[in-house]
């Protein structure tokens, strides 16, 4: 008999009802009750999507990041927190953006960064000489209390104590795992705890076994689970996000009542992980794809999967394969979706009742579920069948792409001193990332006009006035390189995908990035090719209001790639080099229509890494000459420019110099500058900016902080190559938060230039200087 359980559950609600009762809980509009009881409701409520599994996840809800909410639950929290008066509601949001509600203290927000190869960002946790641990299990108790109440079969989600301490980070010279000893007494306080409070299963997530370890490391695994295989609990080691490799035999022999598998990326380990596996293990096999919205073909899974059911027995346990916090709560919200394609999706909702039918097709043969293997049937072959997938021409016109296409005609030194000639801006150039503040106003236009209440004309001219206010905002602050503000743009990947053929989109489609915030992946699903301009006419008005130069603002092809739901059937470099193709066009006629500088956001290049580095490379190769390819067709006085958010590239800095944008802009801020380190091993050739201004955080930073970054950075790299701008986009903020803060960054840009003329001053003639 299969058994069935889930990793994890999406937390946002169906409709993002944890995001707005944040929101307001942030503004002092709300109680902290409140907020918890609409936590508490969400809880509820996915509870009971789940309950036609036999074990379902708890601990998995988060107000904020599970990492995060691991930090506080083993009592390790920082001093510039843990010291705070501010209740423990509070120091978790201070931690987590700087600050709780607005009338709380302000204090340094966590480091922010990408969860493995996802796009879900988790707050780091910070580890020194002065780490303590002390178990802080009474929410986690609550919520299993809460769960077992509500007649839950409750099995408790832990990060592993060694996946914990991987994804810290130092702020001295210790070393994560010298702390590993007395993070295990604190685990092993917490089972006995699980244990009194009825806990049967426990799930504790390792997944950095799917990535390369060092000895010190895989040693840290047997060390840590043979200290908690004295716990009354059964252990679920939970993996997933690739395959085993060399970890294979150390994750079957870990003392663990079982083991779970991602078989949707590792399934060509699975006979093997058998053979392994002691007779005594249940195996859990992750055979439904929680990263992608696809419909499971469950004709084939049960092809697969019946041999292996045969062999296991009573021992195979049937789940999604990672938790499906990546994917959109429920399908039938969508009543827009187009009626064809909504046949071939499913999410959370419905891959809980893939796994369902998966497990009664197992234990009572597949004409138990007769009627829904048939309809699944149907539903495979419109998707094989379907002309909208496939287009000759898009597929002619990759595979004629040519090796000077992803060509500059000139190197970075010579192109630079005639983009100078054109663009005349001063030392420490100031810009912005790109959106500025998607005001209450914008969002209520765009609803209008997406629902017909107002007309394309009306629509636009309002469009034009919001893009006339940022453009007089942007010259009162005496920026340098503006924008259009992106006012007509619900997100930066969705905006271009409306505009290209062969995706398609959701209404209700949301997915929790970090906190409040949500995204909404467009789903691709076909060749991809682009009818039309699409950011012309907007960035060409802006331009038109102002005598600085405009950026045109467009998405990359390897971040549309990484931020879509992605078709499956056919190699993701394929999907890329269309999508390369589609914002060549647009870039070139950016061109065409005067726009001097354009920057390409390559924000989630890092995000597609493969998890073992043995296999970067390849991914490097097509995802940097995609970028060439849309970037690289202009003529040498066009400027290009790109942005990497949150996410450590130090690794791959030669990739990214290869990349060959004329600017590129990080985040510097919150990560204290560690991203700069690279820059003393790697000569980086071009211009870059590094973020000084944390737009995660609602905190205004002061001048002095800013000149700091700038001046650490000046240790990396020379002054003329550095411009200063914030370290993301600016939509999410208030344009109460935005004004100070850049009004301050352009302070000090220019005590920046007051000390660099007077350095310039010195090394010229007294002849010169007095003339």
């Amino acid at each position: 008999m299969a058994i069935t359980h889930n990793l994890g559950f999406p937390r946002i609600g169906k409709h993002r009802e944890l995001k707005f009762a944040l929101e307001k809980y942030w503004k002092g509009d709300a109680s902290a009750e409140n907020l918890q009881q609409h936590a508490a409701a969400i809880r509820q409520q996915n509870w009971q999507h789940q309950e036609a599994i036999d074990w379902v996840p708890v601990g998995d809800f988060s107000l904020y990041d599970q990492v995060l909410d691991m930090s506080f639950l083993l009592g390790h929290v920082p001093e510039r927190v843990a010291y705070s008066q501010a209740p423990e509601l509070d120091k978790y949001f201070q931690l987590a953006r700087g600050r709780s509600s607005n009338q709380c203290q302000c204090t340094q927000a966590g480091e922010l960064t990408k969860w493995f190869d996802t796009n879900y960002h988790y707050i780091v946790p910070e580890i020194s000489a002065q780490t303590r641990f002390q178990l802080q299990p009474k929410r986690l108790l609550a919520e299993i209390a809460e769960a077992q109440t509500s007649g839950v079969n409750a099995k408790p989600v832990l990060i592993g104590p060694v996946t914990y301490l991987w994804l810290s980070k130092t702020k001295d010279n210790t070393q994560p795992l010298d702390l590993l000893e007395p993070l295990l007494v604190v685990y092993n306080q917490l089972l006995d705890a699980l244990k009194k409070s009825g806990v049967e299963w426990l799930q504790i997530d390792e997944p950095i076994l799917v990535t390369e370890l060092s000895a010190p490391w895989k040693h840290a695994l047997e060390k840590a689970y043979h200290s908690l295989k004295n716990s009354p609990l059964k252990i679920l080691l939970t993996t997933y996000f690739g395959t085993l490799e060399d970890n294979l035999q150390l994750a079957c022999n870990l003392p663990c009542a079982g083991l779970h598998l991602d078989a949707t990326r590792a399934r060509a380990e699975v006979n093997k992980v058998i053979d392994w596996l002691p007779a005594h293990k249940v195996l859990s096999l992750g055979v439904i794809d929680g990263r992608n919205i696809w419909k499971t073909d469950l004709t084939k899974t049960l092809d697969w999967l019946e041999p292996i059911a045969e062999r296991l027995q009573n021992r195979l346990w049937l789940a999604p394969s990672c938790s499906l916090l990546h994917v959109p709560v429920d399908l039938t919200t969508e009543q827009e979706f187009e009626p064809e394609i909504q046949t071939w999706v499913a999410f959370a909702v419905q891959k809980i009742t893939e796994l369902t039918l998966l497990k009664t097709a197992i234990n009572s043969g597949r004409e138990s579920i007769a009627q829904a293997l048939s309809a699944n049937h149907q539903a495979q072959q419109s998707r094989r069948q379907s002309p909208r997938v496939h287009n000759l021409a898009v597929r002619n016109k990759v595979q004629n792409i040519s090796a000077a296409q992803s060509q500059r005609q000139s190197p970075f030194r010579e192109r630079s001193l005639l983009q100078s000639q054109h663009l005349p801006l001063p030392a420490f150039p100031t810009t912005t990332i790109g959106s500025f503040p998607q005001t209450k106003s914008i969002r209520q236009l765009r609803a209008q006009f997406k629902s017909g209440a107002i007309d394309s004309d009306t629509y636009q001219k309002n469009i034009q006035t919001e893009i006339h206010y940022c453009i007089r905002k942007q010259e009162e602050l005496e920026l340098d390189v503006l924008v259009h503000g992106e006012a007509e743009r619900n997100d930066m990947v969705e905006y271009f995908g409306e505009q290209l053929e062969g995706y398609v989109f959701s209404r209700y489609g949301w997915v929790q990035s970090y906190g409040s915030r949500c995204v909404k992946p467009p789903i691709i699903f076909g060749d991809i090719h682009r009818p039309k301009a699409m950011t012309v006419d907007c960035t060409t008005y802006a331009q038109s209001l102002t005598q600085k130069p405009v950026k045109g603002m467009l998405t990359g092809p390897v971040t549309l790639l990484n931020w879509s739901f992605v078709r499956d059937d056919q190699d993701r470099e394929l999907t890329c080099y269309q999508l390369a193709l589609a914002i060549r066009e647009e870039t070139l006629d950016l061109e065409d229509a005067g726009v001097k500088i354009i920057q390409i956001d390559e924000a989630a290049l890092r995000e597609g890494l493969p998890l073992r580095q043995s296999e970067w490379q390849q991914y490097l190769e097509w995802a940097v000459d995609s970028f060439r390819l849309c970037a690289n067709g202009v003529q040498d006085s066009t400027q290009i420019h790109t942005h990497m958010c949150y996410s450590n590239f130090n690794d791959i800095i030669e990739a990214i110099a290869a990349m060959d944008a004329d600017v590129i802009t990080i985040e510097t801020s919150r990560s204290n500058g560690e991203l700069l380190d690279a820059f003393n091993f790697f000569h980086y050739p071009n211009a870059i900016g590094p973020g000084v201004y944390d737009i995660h955080s609602p905190n205004t930073p002061n001048v002095n902080d800013m000149v700091k970054i700038i001046r650490n950075a000046a240790a990396h790299l020379p002054e003329k190559q550095l411009w200063i701008n914030p370290d993301c986009g600016l939509k999410t903020r208030q344009w109460e938060d935005v004004m100070p803060a850049l009004t301050n960054m352009v302070s000090a840009a220019k005590e920046l230039r007051k000390k660099h003329a007077g350095q310039t001053a010195e090394l010229k003639p007294a002849s010169m200087v007095s003339a």
